[in-house]
């Protein structure tokens, strides 16, 4: 059985504050590699699914990225105004946004497979560690979406 600490609302102890912290200081690691492409974080996430799974519809995208769709148009309309893709409506369903790349963004790829490494390499961790902190973090989201 594990031990309940003395003060169980103690900062220090609460799952939700390590993942606040970790989050907000991952995320910081990006930014300087993510500026010179002109993304923000979400604005790479965006990218990250189309690179794999482009074309999509924006619920589609909505259902990957696990973002809310009204969360997800302003990053779109950015996206697509700097060039990196476009939105049009679905032929076969005209109620339906469909999200491709243009050129510029499936180019933006080759400078992009350069951010995991770089991040990698500032964490200072190794690979394997990195990869349970995935796996665990993927067992926690699916613990509270439940």
């Amino acid at each position: 059985m594990s031990e309940i600490p003395e003060d169980p609302l103690a900062l220090e102890q609460q799952v939700c504050f390590a993942l606040s912290v970790a989050a907000r200081s991952v995320v910081a690691l990006y930014r300087p590699l993510l500026e010179p492409m002109g993304l923000t974080h979400p604005q790479y996430l965006v990218m990250l699914a189309l690179w794999q799974h482009a074309p999509l519809s924006v619920r589609r995208l909505s259902e990957l990225l696990q973002l809310d769709p009204g969360t997800l148009s302003p990053l779109l309309k950015r996206l697509e105004a700097i060039g990196y893709l476009h939105r049009e409506r679905d032929r076969a369903d005209e109620r339906s946004l469909a999200i491709t790349l243009t050129d510029r963004g499936r180019e933006l790829r080759a400078e992009a497979e350069k951010i995991p490494p770089a991040v990698v390499e500032r964490l200072g961790l190794p690979i394997e560690e990195l990869r349970g902190v995935h796996a665990a973090l993927t067992r926690v989201i699916t613990a509270a979406g439940s």
